[in-house]
């Protein structure tokens, strides 16, 4: 949990579930688990257990004490849909974004099976966006799971990508994140993918985000696409949602 998140398009971390398992080409070199690595070398409780999953319930209730309106990663330690997750724990967790309408909640998964399981069993107030990462084509059933999640903002986070996307059907999506992967053994992304994903985001009209290049050293490549930095939020109904801290009302 952290305020002052490094991630390009949100505001904090809130990680009540740590831990995770590998289930697809795009979770090859995890960022989460480098990190729960070095955690756990530096003597961090949160980390005991390495990157094993671990529920953390002394932190279900902690966006509440959050008063300033936030935009707030929900696990990005972990996947909130993954197997060793049960589900009251997930209900847990969206009681507490139910409860604190001030704040917007991001999540990301790749357990898109068992989120649209889970999907009708569970509160879908506005301020939670729900999302899934689809890194390559090979996994690109999840928009379709996506799909049937009754959430206000339904997202996807193309990254790491490590192949072409094209033919997106993205109807019924709000907005799209694309990124490069980073770290050590970072696979490459070529620049058409990327171009090619911002043409399909501008002829359907869906809010595109361009959140970095990757590579080894990822502050050196930046984050600009032909000379410019895509940052667009999603639209609601008559108003924007726009980066933290920031909320105006459109006539």
């Amino acid at each position: 949990m952290r305020n002052g998140s490094s991630i390009e398009w949100t505001d904090s971390t809130w990680n009540p579930v740590t831990g995770c398992t590998k289930i697809s080409a795009g979770c090859k070199n995890c960022y989460a688990e480098r990190m729960a690595k070095r955690l756990y070398a530096m003597g961090s409780d949160r980390y005991r257990n390495k990157f094993k999953v671990t529920l953390h319930e002394d932190l279900l209730d902690a966006p509440r004490s959050w008063k300033q309106s936030r935009t707030i990663f929900v696990n990005s330690m972990s996947d909130l849909f993954h197997k060793d997750i049960p589900f009251e724990f997930i209900r847990d967790v969206f009681k507490t974004m139910e409860e604190t309408p001030w704040h917007k909640y991001q999540i990301l998964t790749k357990r898109s099976e068992r989120l649209r399981e889970f999907a009708p069993l569970l509160p879908w107030p506005d301020n939670v966006w729900m999302g899934v990462s689809v890194e390559d084509k090979r996994v690109i059933d999840r928009i379709d799971d996506l799909k049937q999640v009754p959430a206000s903002v339904r997202f996807l986070s193309l990254e790491p990508l490590i192949g072409p996307l094209e033919n997106l059907d993205l109807r019924e999506i709000d907005w799209v994140i694309v990124g490069g992967e980073s770290g050590p053994k970072a696979r490459p992304m070529k620049k058409e993918w990327v171009e090619s994903i911002q043409a399909q985001c501008e002829a359907a009209g869906v809010e595109f985000f361009f959140k970095q290049w990757g590579g080894v050293r990822k502050h050196e490549t930046g984050r600009e696409l032909n000379g410019k930095f895509y940052d667009n939020m999603p639209f609601i109904g008559r108003r924007q949602f726009l980066p933290p801290l920031v909320q105006i009302a459109l006539p």
